[in-house]
This record gives C-alpha cells, sequence and structure tokens, in this order.
C-alpha cells in the first residue's frame, strides 16, 4: 500500500550501497485520451495505482508511479490526456500534461495504433518537439490487438513515426502486458545515473485517501452513460480504521446536476449499490482490509467551470 506522507523529494538513505551505475529518473507518460496511459504504467509496476476506464479523460490529476529494482528507480508520471480543453477543469489537465514534460528524464509518448494519428496526437507532438532536443522519447504503438490488417497496422505504425521520428518505437498490448518489459528496458537504459528518491516499497506520492476517491470514480464511469461521468468529482470525508480488520470509509460523489444525482442513485438506489459493491471490492484488495463504505451523493452545480469548487476538489491551475 502506497505512503501516506508525502515528503520532500531528496534522496533516501539506503540499507546498503545501491549497486554501480543504478538509474533513477522521471518518466512522462504522455498521450491523448484514452490510448492506454494508465494501464501501462499500472502494467508495468504490476499494481493498480492509475485509474482505467473506457471513458476518455479519465486521469484528471498528476500520479506518480514508483517502480524500484535493484538497478534502477523509475518515477512514472501519468497525466491527463491532452485534449481541447473546454471547461477550466479541461485547462487543469492539460497543464498537469504539459508541465510533466518540463521536468521529465524520458518521455513516454502513448498512442492508439488501432486507428491513424489524429489532430489530438499531431498536437502532441508539437510539445515533444520543444523537448525532444534534450529528452529521449520512447513511442508505444499501443492497442495492436485491435487491428488484425497487418497492411494497416504497419501504415499507422510508420504514420505515427514520422510525427516522433527521433523516437524509438515498441508495439504493445498494454492490457496484457504484452511488449511492456522490451519498453521498460529500454526506457531504463535511457534514464541518468541517480540516487533512489523513495523508499523502494512505496507505490506512489499519491494518498491512500485519494487512490480510494479514485477508485469510486472509476466505478462511476464503468457504470454510466457517457454525459454523466465527466461531471462527476469523488473525495473521501473520513477514512477510520476501526481496527486490524476493518476500515470505515466515507465518501461523497458530486455532480453537477440534479437529474445526473436521480441517475447515480438508481431506481430504489440500485445503481449506488452497484458502485459501491464494485468500489468496496477493489478497495479491499487495496488496502489489505474489510471495507465498510459509506456513499453519498450530492449536487455541486457547474463545478468544472468553477474555480472554488475546483480548488476545494484539488484541482488548480497556477495563475501567472
Amino acid at each position: 500500500m502506497p505512503d501516506q506522507n508525502n515528503d520532500l523529494l531528496a534522496p533516501m538513505p539506503d540499507e546498503q550501497e545501491l549497486p554501480a551505475g543504478h538509474k533513477s529518473g522521471f518518466v512522462a507518460v504522455i498521450g491523448r485520451p484514452n490510448v492506454g496511459k494508465s494501464t501501462i504504467m499500472n502494467a508495468i509496476l504490476g499494481e493498480k495505482i492509475a485509474i482505467v476506464s473506457p471513458k476518455p479523460q479519465t486521469t484528471r490529476l498528476r500520479q506518480l508511479g514508483i517502480l524500484t529494482r535493484d538497478d534502477a528507480q523509475v518515477i512514472f508520471v501519468d497525466t491527463p490526456g491532452i485534449h481541447d480543453p473546454r471547461t477550466t477543469l479541461g485547462e487543469f489537465m492539460v497543464h498537469v500534461a504539459v508541465e510533466a514534460l518540463r521536468d521529465a528524464d524520458v518521455i513516454l509518448f502513448v498512442t492508439d495504433v488501432s486507428q491513424p494519428p489524429t489532430p489530438g496526437d499531431r498536437r502532441i507532438t508539437g510539445l515533444i518537439q520543444e523537448a525532444e532536443d534534450v529528452t529521449p522519447v520512447l513511442l508505444a504503438l499501443n492497442k495492436t490487438d485491435l487491428l488484425s490488417d497487418i497492411e494497416q497496422l504497419d501504415a499507422n505504425s510508420h504514420a505515427y513515426q514520422e510525427l516522433v521520428p527521433s523516437a524509438t518505437p515498441f508495439h504493445t498490448i498494454a492490457k496484457t502486458s504484452t511488449g511492456v518489459d522490451a519498453l521498460l528496458n529500454n526506457l531504463i537504459e535511457r534514464l541518468p545515473e541517480g540516487p533512489r528518491y523513495y523508499p523502494k516499497d512505496q507505490l506512489s506520492d499519491t494518498a491512500v485517501r485519494d487512490i480510494v476517491a479514485e477508485m469510486v470514480r472509476e466505478k462511476v464511469l464503468f457504470n454510466l452513460e457517457q454525459e454523466v461521468p465527466h461531471g462527476v468529482a469523488t473525495e473521501v470525508n473520513e477514512f477510520k480504521e476501526r481496527n486490524a480488520n476493518m476500515t470505515y470509509i466515507s465518501a461523497t460523489i458530486y455532480v453537477e446536476r440534479d437529474s445526473h444525482k436521480g441517475i447515480i442513485i438508481g431506481k430504489n438506489g440500485r445503481m449506488l449499490k452497484t458502485i459501491s459493491q464494485q468500489a468496496r471490492e477493489e478497495i479491499e484488495h487495496f488496502i489489505g482490509t474489510r471495507v465498510y463504505l459509506e456513499l453519498w451523493v450530492k449536487v455541486l452545480k457547474n463545478w468544472r467551470h468553477d474555480e472554488h469548487a475546483l480548488r476545494r476538489l484539488g484541482y488548480r491551475i497556477p495563475r501567472e
């Protein structure tokens, strides 16, 4: 389970000396929405840290996934999909992704190779080109299993490689971890030598209660229609260990409209019960205890356009 404390970033003291040539650094995982960025990061870590769903723009916050091996510590920065923002929340998400590029030691550009490059992919390559003179780029041609036409797969792969000619390409199927080991080994080769910045058993810098809130939101995304999820936010109100085997969690699901509140609750509360049951099972696996999960649904009108509401929910765009 990730550490709940977010200490200042500094080299960690080790119980034993690190091997000569130990690598460490930050990898910005970037791409347009719904191409598999979070799935690739989870596959590399061997643990679910970032939520995933078929809905675009699932990831909203920058989230670190930390992989520690004897020879390296890789700090993955999972970013929101870059898109044309239409809300203040959208502006925040794009800002988070762009900032991650500036501090990266390696850029991992994830694409959906089952489709030709889109205007969104081309927009991202423009951002990458600003950094690639000094930052190596790896290209994950993901979702190869969705395209059985080999000629079309080759054509799409070539089109993506033309967008970033300096990038090293890898064909991957993130959901089955196919091609992920080769991608990871090449990525580590490109990292600079350095110390560990986090304890070897820490998987993320995100507080446990925030990951739990995201797990609840994931189940909303899976169970609801397209128009509702974009207007959903989640917040953990209480997180208490009642004993060694039971944790009490109270969380609120925020929506923008009264009609959406009714959809999430469902007839006789059935939809909310389904969301709660699915979230509870995943949270129990994550934190290692039984969980009593209590969910509430509240209306926070137009929160995606309201900077005060966004700050309250943890989304804040720095202003010049």
